[in-house]
């Protein structure tokens, strides 16, 4: 089979990381089997789609590696691929269903319908149409519309069980009397999403359908559609949904959900990409930090998960940060570039020796490049405070006496071109009478005016003899 898969998303917002998942099963399948990857941009909601959130979809995707060989921006044999640009297609296809009889035009106003689902509910049936105007003849639609009612397209729905086989949950069967007969174009004269959905499946080729559970009860009726059109329908694969911490579906009740709130706080694609696969999916190794080229070897849609996977912040920070680990100290540094520069630090002024120095020192403490910003006072004196745990270990006493001691020391040790920080914390044991973490966060909390960072061993060379000696003694002087 020639594999042809689609990710379409609605242009009404920012890229959910949900959706993107959904768009990374469909790009990895299409790459295992040597497929075509389609992006496909479904606007027939004309009042919240904009040109805006496309774009924003389409710099989102590819910021995240996902590359397309058919789309809106690059084209394609199986055009327009914006379904605002397809009216006309789907207009066809439905005037064909409407000639056939199998769709119908439905006036039922939206406050019958309204009555008919509380009516339903209240008796403990599902809700669905009850096929009033399912029987109109001709001549009395016309006269419905000549007094301005502006009717509906019905799919007629036959008695009967829609069935598949899905390729993650496996056999799916579902009982067309409870569907009941669906709109397939609007009043306005827009296709419906299940129908547009069909039309364009068909037209582009698509042989695998990859999408959320939320979509499983829109299938059989696509299913139906397609049987209706005489078209075979594509095969399909239902992922489960990512869940939050309380197991309702993730929203921005959770914090953030949008892929670009992760890119704005320093998550790195590969990163997200990662974190996101194993929402759903699992190695036979149990691996979990996977280059793409590995991911390839393993991934099958066989191997997906039948159960939700609940997201979890800690996680995926950790999983960035391994990938901070990983990168080399070059590319590190431009990635850190714009958080400096956010937080007004010249840097094109500065010792780009310094600068790689410190983005040595950081690599190894960040879980996401935001994080750099409360770090930056260690480094830069404009940016220099005593946070307040600290200054409370330094206005004790007792600290302030082992202090001038470390002043004094501190002052000796440069002066002699000390062979090693080792060497000088060992030498300020013995001047302090102190030893482990009674004396190092007493010198953390002066030298660098906080309590947690990085190790002491490493900053100290870095801030140079004249910084520690000021701000040690701006520490004597705090009350």
């Amino acid at each position: 089979m020639n594999v042809r898969v689609r990710f379409a998303p609605a242009p009404t917002g920012l890229l959910h990381i949900g959706n993107a998942r959904t768009a990374l099963f469909n790009y990895l399948f299409a790459r295992k089997e040597k497929g075509t990857f389609i992006l496909r941009i479904e606007d027939t909601d004309v009042e919240r789609s904009t040109d805006a959130s496309i774009e924003a979809i389409l710099q989102d995707l590819q910021w995240l590696g996902i590359f397309w060989e058919e789309g809106p921006d690059i084209g394609g044999p199986h055009g327009p691929y914006r379904q605002s640009q397809r009216l006309s297609l789907y207009h066809g296809y439905a005037e064909q269903l409407f000639t056939q009889g199998i769709a119908y035009k439905c006036f039922c106003t939206p406050e019958r319908l309204e009555s008919l689902r509380k009516e339903q509910l209240a008796k403990g049936r599902m809700p669905r149409y009850d096929g009033k105007c399912r029987n109109l003849t001709r001549s009395e639609s016309l006269k419905i519309e000549s007094e301005g009612i502006r009717p509906v397209l019905r799919f007629h729905v036959d008695r009967g069980m829609v069935a598949f086989e899905d390729l993650v949950h496996g056999r799916m069967s579902f009982d067309s009397n409870g569907i009941g007969d669906f709109i397939i174009v609007r009043s306005d004269g827009v296709a419906s999403y299940n129908f547009a959905c069909v039309v364009d499946d068909h037209l582009m080729n698509i042989s695998h359908v990859i999408r959320g559970d939320d979509h499983l009860s829109n299938t059989p009726r696509q299913i139906l559609i397609h049987r209706a059109l005489g078209w075979q329908p594509p095969l399909f694969a239902h992922h489960p949904l990512i869940l939050g911490p309380d197991r309702s579906p993730l929203s921005k009740r959770h914090g953030a959900t949008a892929v670009s709130q992760y890119r704005e706080e320093g998550f790195l694609p590969e990163a997200l990409l990662n974190y996101l696969l194993l929402l759903g999916w699992n190695a036979p190794s149990r691996e979990e930090i996977l280059p793409i080229e590995r991911i390839l070897e393993l991934f099958s849609l066989s191997s997906l998960s039948r159960n939700a996977s609940t997201h979890s912040r800690k996680k995926l920070e950790w999983i960035n940060s391994q990938y901070i680990r990983k990168t080399e100290i070059d590319q590190f540094t431009r990635l850190l570039l714009p958080y400096f520069e956010k937080a007004e630090i010249q840097t094109k002024a500065l010792d780009p020796q310094y600068l790689t120095q410190i983005c040595s020192i950081l690599k190894e403490n960040l879980s996401l490049l935001s994080q750099v910003d409360e770090y930056l006072g260690i480094f830069f004196d404009e940016k220099f405070a005593f946070e307040k745990e600290a200054k409370d270990i330094l206005v004790h006493l007792e600290n302030r006496e082992i202090l001038q001691k470390v002043l004094s020391a501190i002052g000796d040790w440069f002066e002699s071109n000390g062979d090693s920080i080792s060497s000088l914390l060992r030498q300020l044991e013995e001047k302090t009478g102190r030893k482990g973490k009674s004396l190092y966060a007493l010198l953390r909390a002066g030298m660098t005016g906080k309590m947690k960072g990085p190790e002491l061993v490493k900053i100290i060379p870095l801030l140079g003899k004249e910084r520690i000696v000021k701000r040690l003694k701006m520490a004597l002087e705090l009350s």
